[in-house]
């Protein structure tokens, strides 16, 4: 299964998607304002799955790689599709 996760850290929507994919065992995709996740190693503490992160939305807000946690892999739209059509289920938390 794979979450994706637009909504910011600090919205009641991020944390519900975070949330989800950790206690499904589930991937993780960070989109939009969800890159902001990837800042801190402790806001996925406890997350076993793999946490993507889209590249143009980290370029976008300004954040460089040496900025976010380095177990977060980053992925361009053609990987994202990818994955999402690999995925046996596919959750949007906005």
């Amino acid at each position: 299964m794979l979450v994706l996760v637009k909504s910011a850290p600090d919205t009641p929507e991020g944390k519900r998607g975070a949330l989800l994919a950790k206690e499904m065992g589930s991937d993780l995709v960070l989109i939009q304002n969800g890159v902001y996740f990837a800042l801190q190693k402790e806001r996925l503490e406890g997350f076993c799955g793999t946490a993507y992160a889209l590249e143009n939305d980290l370029r976008l807000r300004g954040l460089r790689d040496e900025a976010f946690d380095r177990s977060v892999r980053t992925v361009d739209y053609a990987s994202l599709v990818d994955l999402m059509a690999e995925a046996d289920k596919v959750i949007g938390v906005f």
